[in-house]
């Protein structure tokens, strides 16, 4: 049988990759795939585009609003990204997102 893996996300160190947006990796799998949630405070965005490659990405959006760059989506909303698509990930008033990433 498969190990079950468990994480509570107060135990994982958030990590700054631009300011005012901070990751937390809760999973990584042997093939690449990978589970994390994204804290974009308000106001705060991505200084470069984010390239989905190789593979596509999942998001979903737990708390506030997320804005990619083009629109804006509030919580609940879940959004799949294609391999090879693009956004300026963001957010006005600040919010918490899951990513998912399939593939590695």
């Amino acid at each position: 049988m498969t190990k079950i893996v468990y994480v509570n996300e107060r135990d994982v160190a958030a990590r700054e990759i631009y300011p005012g947006v901070r990751k937390r990796v809760l999973w990584q799998g042997p093939n690449g795939a990978k589970a994390q949630l994204l804290e974009i405070d308000a106001g705060a965005k991505f200084l470069k585009l984010d390239v989905h490659h190789p593979g596509p990405k999942e998001i979903y959006v737990v708390s506030g609003t997320f804005n990619d760059g083009a629109r804006d989506y509030p919580a609940g909303s879940f959004v799949h990204n294609p391999a090879g698509s693009s956004h300026l990930p963001q957010s006005r008033q600040g919010c918490v997102v899951f990513v998912f990433f399939p593939e590695g």
